[in-house]
């Protein structure tokens, strides 16, 4: 499909001059002769391009069309042929993307109109990026990076507990098992204890039983004597 391009000048010679260049080299023009009916155009067709004089039924006349270019839904590249180049500066920021001199050579022009179409291709992607968010966006002279938000760390959540009295529980029996321990400890020592007292007690008891009977037998002997005599 052909670029189409909306030449707008008061100027015949120019106009048809410029037009037939433009066709040549593979565009598709439209021409406009004076500022109302370029603004009128913008309106009713869509264009790849405007290029407008500057003078034509004022000495601003251009910049109504360059306004209604800026403006336009389709968004146009958009240049400034003139005679009498400007300063960019006086436009703030609603000026043209190019301004072509009209005393270059024609090779030179369609040079910068090339240029002009390259450059405006990759604005535009730029935009529609920016517009999704995922390149920076140019902030006075600066890039204003856009990231997407921090992921949100991941947290690891505690086991989930079957029962919430469980650990209470086994804190309970496992506190409660040395006393038993404990007791079952001092059970057979005591018992022992008690074991050696009697044993002890039964052997003092039959020593004493022993030195009496050996002490009284010959006593016993000595009155049977003694009686016996």
């Amino acid at each position: 499909m052909k670029r189409r391009i909306l030449l707008v000048d008061d100027d015949v010679a120019v106009l048809l001059t410029f037009k037939a260049v433009l066709e040549i080299s593979g565009f598709q023009v439209d021409t406009a002769a004076s500022a109302k009916e370029g603004k009128a155009r913008i309106r009713s067709h869509e264009y790849h391009m405007v290029i407008s004089d500057m003078r034509m039924e004022s000495d601003i006349a251009g910049r109504e069309v360059i306004q209604a270019a800026r403006t336009a839904p389709y968004h146009p590249a958009v240049a400034l042929l003139t005679a009498f180049p400007e300063d960019e500066g006086e436009w703030d920021g609603a000026g043209p993307d190019k301004i072509l001199v009209k005393a270059t050579h024609t090779r030179v022009l369609l040079q910068h109109i090339e240029k002009l179409f390259s450059s405006h291709a990759a604005k535009l992607t730029r935009l529609a990026a920016q517009a999704s968010g995922s390149i920076p966006a140019k902030t006075n002279g600066h890039a204003e990076v856009l990231a997407p938000p921090p992921a949100k760390a991941a947290v690891a959540k505690p086991p989930k507990l079957a029962d919430d009295r469980a650990p209470l529980s086994l804190a309970a029996s496992a506190g409660s098992k040395p006393p038993e321990k404990a007791s079952a400890a001092t059970r057979p020592a005591g018992t022992k204890a008690t074991a050696v007292t009697t044993a002890a007690t039964a052997a003092s008891k039959a020593a004493s039983a022993a030195k009496a009977a050996a002490g009284t037998k010959p006593a016993s002997r000595v009155r049977g004597r003694n009686g016996a005599a």
